[in-house]
């Protein structure tokens, strides 16, 4: 008996539907509270649950929240002794009237029904409501993507009454700032949240006129360690790779050309895959300024290359036709050119270093006489043996092109001030 007073079932005691506990049916509930009267004021607070997803793309985010609404309804009042609430779960909801909030801009939005529906509804002695959902929307997000990926996103979800007007309907924030919960384990990954907040303003319909309208804001910071690996660091890299075709040999041909075209064709493959990924803006991403530069910097040393080539083939063609004029220099530098027949000796050889073809035989005894060119150096034998030691690396000074040796510089040099002043802009 002790246990029966104190877990008494009110649903017992209330018979035939006159005695109904809220007199549903007593009252038509397709009217507003205090219908004809000062407009009903509906205190909102939110919870929001998770973050689900920002879209770029689609320009939309999705958003699981907990909505709850504050009314008093009088013809839901209720005798009570002990001044306890009563719940209830949305099969009351159908019978009784509820603020007809929505949310602008939503794309999709439903209530959850597993395994119910989730709705709440608490109903106070004195007439006082409490409506609770937990609803998952997905609201549009106008973006700035001019910054990307170095910006920050401002998104907003909207909610306001769709048939009353501030004549009949006053929504407001229960508590202010305070009426917006989150979560502390929301977290997305490719953001950072950096504040929630709320305000309220009227909004204004030519054909119905003004309604209050209720904004909950939310800032995002998107992380950049993402494109940094996926975007920045192999475009940086595919510009430093163009630059090697600085050092390679100027005749070996087939290794820059092929070094040139592997750099712009990946250049291509990284502007292609990170174009993929955003919506189509008729401005100028801050990514798209990286990589295009950097595009350009592979670009210009491919075409370095081509002028190197082809001031190469014009010189050597000038070079081909000083020879045709003046056979006798033999090409070798340095060198003294002798004539000997077969009866001069060593000593007579090196007796003779000095004297041309033209002082030793007259124009009628060339016929007769064994022509030979020796190269005989004024330097001694150790000097020789030196200079035959720095041969490589004077060849491979000499087959660097002038243009070669200045780009080895200007190119990195101007692509370091672009990167400084890229990212002291855009940081």
């Amino acid at each position: 008996s002790h246990i029966y007073k104190k877990n008494h079932d009110v649903t017992k005691t209330w018979k035939g539907k006159t005695d109904q506990l809220l007199r549903v049916d007593d009252h038509d509930f397709t009217m507003r509270p205090a219908f004809g009267g000062p407009a009903i004021p509906v205190g909102v607070d939110v919870q929001v649950e998770s973050l689900d997803s920002i879209s770029e793309v689609d320009m939309d985010f999705t958003m699981t929240l907990y909505l709850r609404h504050y009314w008093k309804d009088e013809r839901l009042s209720f005798p009570s002794t002990t001044n306890k609430s009563m719940t209830f779960d949305g099969r009351l909801v159908k019978k009784i009237w509820v603020p007809d909030v929505f949310f602008v801009h939503s794309k999709r939005s439903f209530i959850h029904d597993t395994t119910t529906d989730n709705i709440m509804l608490r109903v106070f002695p004195d007439g006082h409501v409490l409506y609770s959902m937990r609803i998952t929307v997905t609201a549009m997000c106008n973006m700035d993507f001019s910054r990307f990926p170095l910006d920050s996103q401002t998104c907003s979800l909207e909610l306001e009454s769709y048939a009353y007007t501030d004549e009949d309907l006053m929504l407001y924030w229960k508590n202010g700032n305070e009426s917006l919960k989150t979560d502390e384990k929301i977290s997305l990954s490719q953001f950072l949240i950096q504040k929630f907040h709320t305000t309220s303003r009227l909004a204004f319909y030519s054909s119905t006129g003004w309604y209050n309208r209720l904004y909950i804001n939310f800032t995002l910071r998107r992380h950049i360690f993402f494109f940094l690996l996926q975007t920045y660091f192999p475009a940086t890299l595919m510009v430093m790779l163009s630059w090697v075709s600085f050092w390679i040999d100027r005749r070996a041909v087939p290794a820059r050309v092929s070094l040139g075209i592997t750099t712009v064709l990946t250049m291509s493959t990284i502007i292609t895959g990170v174009n993929a990924s955003m919506p189509r803006v008729s401005y100028i991403k801050a990514v798209d300024i990286y990589l295009w530069v950097s595009f350009v910097f592979v670009f210009l040393s491919v075409l370095e290359y081509a002028a190197v080539n082809y001031l190469t083939t014009v010189q050597e063609r000038k070079e081909r036709k000083l020879r045709g004029k003046f056979p006798c220099t033999c090409g070798i530098p340095h060198s003294k050119t002798m004539m000997l027949d077969g009866n001069y000796s060593e000593s007579d050889a090196n007796s003779l270093a000095g004297y041309t073809r033209n002082q030793m035989v007259p124009e009628e005894e060339k016929q007769e006489k064994m022509v030979v060119h020796l190269a005989i150096s004024n330097e001694s034998n150790s000097s020789r043996k030196r200079g035959m030691k720095g041969h490589v690396g004077l060849r491979i000074i000499q087959n660097s092109h002038a243009i070669d040796k200045y780009s080895r510089l200007i190119f990195p040099g101007t692509y370091i001030f672009f990167n400084l002043i890229y990212w002291s802009v855009f940081s």
